[in-house]
């Protein structure tokens, strides 16, 4: 890699997403010559799917909730979020010049609710920043002399010896857009830990009537709540042909995969009425005038739409017309798991770089000088904005790992990053922690 100087040291970073081009950001402001390699045509593709149905940056509950969605990793990332905190993500986007509001449910969206308006901004930056992009530019591992290798669009080889290695490669999910896991091997031949990606924020295989399958795909349930053995959760989910998608069933990939690998049969319980009681759902299906066909009684009495009335269909058994048995099963309709969907359909994976495997400062144990973020490593978490909090803030993480590792000053950085704001920072109006 040729320098500008021969003072000035030189980072690169392996994958353009969002972890890697925050680590970007951070390394830049410290004088560093920072190049992005990306093997893919454009920059952010993952991120820019995400944001389709608009871009949930992060989430404004209270930090105690928040670190508890994190599951298995939540000690372990709590030592790196307040590198980058949910406020720190807003002050981070607004100073972009894309403001962000606090949706009804808590999440955190910037106002033209796309990712496309941010990540222009983001690249206008970071051109401004000095960092280069070598885009088309595929990972194949080191070379003898423990240099980087790539091959470039024309199939040429082209290797390097950075000062320091960020590599921001993603998981497993979603392959076509660049998150193919394809570097699992390099590491491993490294010594490094990598346990077995595995689908999360999934779907469900559900074996539907054909008669329910055909009328009810793409029909929402909302404001429901699901539970499998001591989780609940509470949101909308969308039936589909093959059985269950959206938010309620993602956030409980992680006990259904559990359940699901241990060969166990698995029923979800899904509350149609959870803001009410057993009793006062009885108490009204009482007062339904006798003779009135189910249908109409759950239209009527508790004002189940069609789809939530077929659901209950769908349990095999014969539904109960007393009025408190009736309630109990609306209360916890069972319905039978096959499998989850696979990693291609996921929208984010579990697994990857074992937490053991790196160090206080996100460099690997077993490579010195070569730092890891985001996806890549085993943690998961659901959607609602948590996934890319984390992806940035593991980010930040490993630039500072990377500034501790060459000696550098700490510099501020006038972007925001890593300065421990809270969306305190921002105006009451829009602080929601």
């Amino acid at each position: 890699m040729t320098q500008e100087n021969a003072s000035q040291k030189s980072v690169a970073i392996i994958g353009g997403g969002p972890s890697g081009l925050i680590a970007a950001e951070k390394l830049a402001s410290l004088d560093l010559e920072v190049t992005v390699y990306e093997r893919m045509p454009t920059l952010g593709r993952k991120f820019l799917m995400a944001g389709r149905g608009g871009l949930n940056l992060t989430h404004s509950e209270g930090q105690e909730a928040f670190m508890a969605r994190y599951r298995e990793a939540e000690d372990w990332l709590t030592l790196h979020m307040g590198d980058f905190t949910p406020g720190d993500m807003r002050v981070w986007g607004e100073a972009l010049g894309q403001k962000t509001f606090i949706g009804s449910s808590g999440r955190v969206f910037p106002e033209a609710m796309k990712a496309s308006p941010l990540l222009r901004a983001w690249r206008k930056r970071l051109d401004e920043q000095g960092v280069k992009f070598r885009l088309r530019h595929q990972w194949t591992g080191w070379d003898e002399a423990g240099q980087l290798c790539f091959t470039d669009m024309d199939g040429k080889v082209v290797s390097i010896k950075p000062d320091a290695v960020v590599l921001a490669l993603g998981g497993a999910s979603w392959p076509r857009l660049g998150s193919d896991a394809g570097w699992v091997s390099l590491l491993e031949d490294k010594g490094v830990d990598i346990k077995a990606f595995q689908p999360s924020n999934c779907g469900v295989n559900i074996t539907w009537s054909e008669v329910f399958k055909q009328r009810f795909a793409g029909a929402p349930l909302k404001s429901l709540a699901i539970t499998l053995g001591q989780d609940t959760v509470r949101g909308e989910a969308m039936i589909t042909e093959y059985g269950l998608e959206g938010g309620a069933v993602y956030a409980l990939s992680a006990p259904l995969r559990t359940a699901l690998g241990a060969g166990q049969t698995v029923h979800l319980s899904i509350d149609l009425r959870p803001n009410q009681k057993a009793e006062a759902i009885a108490a009204r299906l009482a007062k339904v005038k006798k003779g009135q066909s189910l249908t109409n009684t759950l239209k009527k009495a508790i004002k189940l739409p069609p789809a939530a009335i077929s659901l209950l269909r769908e349990t095999g058994e014969d539904i109960p017309r007393e009025p408190e048995a009736l309630a109990q099963l609306i209360k916890a309709v069972p319905i039978k798991v096959d499998s989850q969907r696979g990693l291609e359909k996921s929208i984010s994976s579990a697994g990857g770089i074992s937490l053991d495997a790196v160090d206080e400062n996100m460099m690997l144990n077993a490579i010195p000088g070569v730092f890891v973020a985001g996806e890549m490593l085993d943690w998961e978490a659901p959607t609602g904005g948590y996934l890319l909090q984390a992806s940035f803030a593991t980010g930040v993480a490993a630039a500072y790992g990377i500034e501790d590792y060459l000696g550098l000053s700490q510099e501020v950085v006038d972007s925001g990053l890593g300065s421990g704001l809270g969306v305190d920072a921002l105006d009451d109006d829009s602080a929601g922690q």
